[in-house]
Order: structure tokens, then C-alpha cells, then sequence
């Protein structure tokens, strides 16, 4: 079964993360390398990124047949996807024992969501 697995921030954790030495921020993004290694070892995952500031976001509506875009961020949130994890696997307790790897999983700020299929196809 697929899942993909959302990675949150908020400012509480993006100002712990700022206030880490150099070489504490060397580890953190190793957790995500050494997880990265392992889910490409055992075939499951699919994809993994980081996503770009929320200021940078484009609200996409169409009108009259023509996209139209908007600058972000979207809403007044406290908390902003800040990546995710496309996994392939067994079961959805795998999917969450993955998303528990995930130093974000700390501060609650990691959710597990499965792929809707219908007739065996990716909805």
C-alpha cells in the first residue's frame, strides 16, 4: 500500500532548529540521509523532498478557462508543510514506524495519510 508521510513545521520548531549548533544540524540531516538510505535499500520509497518557504507558494484558480495565480502563503496556520515521504509498503503500521524515524514525529508535526486507489489505480 502507498502512503505519503507529511512533514510539518511550525515557529516553535523552526526556531529550535535555528538555534542548533552547526554540528547538531549535521546530525538532523543525517537521520533524514540514514532514512532515505534504508527506504531506497528496501524498495520503499518512491519519493522524498523538502518543499520550498511558504512564501513562495502560488494559489492556482481558474477563470473563464485561464489558470490564474496568487502569491502565498495560503492561510494564517500554525503550522506549514515543510516536506514529505512517498512510501511503498506492507502495512500502515510500517508507514508509521517510518514516520516515527522522522525527527519532526518530536513535536507531533509528522502525519501518515494513505493513497486512495480505485480499481487498483492511484486516485
Amino acid at each position: 500500500m502507498k502512503y505519503l508521510v507529511l512533514i510539518y513545521h511550525n515557529p516553535q520548531s523552526q526556531q529550535l532548529w535555528e538555534a542548533f549548533t552547526e554540528a547538531q544540524r549535521a546530525e538532523g540531516l543525517e537521520l533524514y540521509a540514514a532514512l532515505n538510505r534504508e527506504l531506497t535499500g528496501s524498495g520503499e520509497l518512491i519519493a522524498a523532498e523538502a518543499l520550498a518557504d511558504p512564501s513562495l507558494v502560488k494559489r492556482v484558480s481558474t477563470a473563464e478557462g485561464r489558470p490564474m495565480a496568487t502569491d502565498g502563503p495560503l492561510a494564517e496556520v500554525k503550522e506549514q508543510l515543510a516536506g514529505f515521504y512517498f512510501v511503498e509498503c506492507e502495512s500502515t503500521e510500517r508507514a508509521i514506524a517510518i514516520a516515527g524515524r522522522i525527527p519532526e514525529s518530536r513535536f507531533g508535526l509528522v502525519e501518515v495519510r494513505p493513497i486512495m486507489t480505485y480499481n487498483g489505480l492511484d486516485v
